[in-house]
């Protein structure tokens, strides 16, 4: 699967909502996770199909994409490993849902850049 694959950087203990206030290197290691599962852009479509439908199964997602079926799946599990979405099974069918909280890694990582005013050389 690649280096993005399940598993990669360690993700797989993070899947299920790990408590990410208390320990700074599991939110490090989670948002690591969640920006590697965005990097690729199939990924990236995938979660906003799934946003603006509010949940949508694996046949539905699989359905709006040029790729085959394991493609979809594969994506769908590095996307739930990063914990950006989570699945609810009805009978056969799973039903997933974006994890919004995930997301607000990269915001409160992007924070630090916001309205912050670069040194001048020679400041010190």
């Amino acid at each position: 699967m690649g280096t993005d694959g399940p598993g990669a950087g360690g993700a797989d203990h993070l899947r299920g909502g790990a408590d990410l206030t208390e320990d700074p290197a599991e939110k490090l290691a989670a948002l690591d996770a969640v920006v590697a599962a965005l990097a690729h852009p199939a990924r990236r479509q995938i979660l906003l199909t799934i946003h603006f439908r509010g949940a949508a199964t694996a046949g539905e997602i699989a359905g709006r994409f040029a790729h085959k079926w394991p493609t979809t799946t594969r994506h769908l599990r590095v996307l739930e490993d990063a914990g950006l979405v989570q699945h609810e099974k009805r009978g056969r069918i799973r039903m997933y849902t974006v994890d919004k909280a995930r997301l607000a890694l990269v915001s409160e990582w992007l924070g630090w850049f916001a309205d912050v005013t670069p040194h001048a050389e020679g400041d010190g």
